[in-house]
């Protein structure tokens, strides 16, 4: 049998329960330390889910060195600080999305990872969707011929009702709409999930791109004790890819009548598909000939795929090989900070350096 996987993770987040509930899940994975300065949730988070041993900082955790992965769940900005030391110390790593808060940093990322030869992903979440997956492997096989155009969509509405939580009282809503708390806005929170979305399945990099960003009046003077309301609430985003094909990608959180939902259209020369994430459930719509004569779309069948989690956990065993990996992120992050820099210049459309078709 093989030996068991021993399992940190950094950063003791809301988000670190879904990583310990999911990765305790998984035969033959052991969590065996936590990673927070805050040494109160700290404690709780390690005897909420079991796990032995509680550090401080990650130097410490690497004194101990008891542990073979890494998944790390800590706030964006500290992705880049504290993966790198982790990757020098010869340990695999899943990181959380977004891979880091600009490209130069999320590309030293990629190059350390691939040069310490280690399974290293980023959690873009929405991979796990069965819809996407079959989709993508349809595109791939031919079946809606040449891409010509696409439309993406990621829908909230958590800024027009508290179906969430209230968004005006509550800190872990709050941040998000601060730069000065870190926030990129809408577009760095979601629109990383909505430009993999739709270039992944259409399996196409980004050759030009151009950005309109909106922030809108939120509270009187536009600040909530603490919090100045300065980051994007929309974003509009027109991309061409590398063959030409041409595409719309949005992403806000004043969609109401939408919690949390992907739309994707995708149009070839010979069909298309409607990739759909809505209420939690995925769809995925095809025309395809004969039916292009009638416009009938029909639904497709998408078996289940499996998560993140256990992906890199195959990944690590050899079974697999890593997808996606921190080249991905750093991929998706030179989009954002090239979406950023059109819409400082209005929207002005600006080429993307070439690279690998999405994976």
């Amino acid at each position: 049998m093989a030996a068991p996987i021993r399992l940190l993770i950094v950063g003791t987040g809301g988000m670190a329960r879904n990583h310990a509930e999911a990765f305790a899940a998984i035969a033959g994975v052991q969590i065996v330390g936590g990673v927070d300065p805050r040494a109160e949730p700290r404690a709780a988070f390690c005897a909420a889910h079991g796990i032995p041993h509680g550090f401080s900082s990650v130097a410490e955790a690497l004194a101990w060195g008891g542990f073979d992965a890494v998944t790390n769940v800590t706030p964006d900005a500290a992705h880049h600080a504290t993966t790198l030391p982790f990757l020098a110390a010869g340990k695999h790593v899943l990181c959380e999305k977004p891979l880091a808060t600009n490209a130069a940093d999320a590309a030293e990322m990629a190059d350390a990872a691939a040069r310490a030869g280690l399974v290293n992903m980023v959690n873009l979440s929405y991979r796990n969707v069965p819809a996407l997956q079959k989709a993508a492997a349809l595109v791939r096989q031919g079946a809606i011929g040449t891409i010509r155009h696409f439309e993406a969509s990621y829908l909230q509405s958590w800024l027009t009702q508290d179906a969430w939580g209230a968004w005006d009282k509550e800190s872990q809503w709050l941040w998000r709409l601060s730069t000065a708390h870190g926030s990129k806005g809408v577009l760095g929170d979601v629109g990383i999930h909505i430009l993999d979305y739709a270039t992944f399945i259409a399996g196409h990099a980004v050759a030009e791109i151009s950005c309109r960003l909106a922030t809108f009046d939120k509270a009187p003077g536009g600040r909530i004790g603490d919090y100045l309301l300065d980051a994007n609430d929309s974003a509009t985003m027109q991309l061409v890819l590398d063959n030409g094909a041409l595409g719309t990608v949005a992403a806000t959180r004043f969609a109401s009548g939408h919690l949390n939902d992907l739309r994707l259209r995708l149009y070839g020369d010979k069909g298309g598909l409607q990739v759909l994430f809505e209420r939690g459930t995925s769809r995925l719509l095809g025309c395809f000939a004969p039916d292009l004569q009638t416009a009938l779309w029909s639904e497709i069948d998408c078996p289940p795929v499996p998560t993140i989690y256990q992906r890199f956990i195959a990944a690590i065993r050899g079974e697999i090989a890593p997808d996606p990996t921190f080249a991905r992120g750093a991929a998706l992050q030179r989009l954002l900070d090239s979406a950023e820099d059109s819409a400082a210049r209005r929207g002005l459309s600006l080429p993307i350096a070439r690279e690998s078709p999405p994976a």
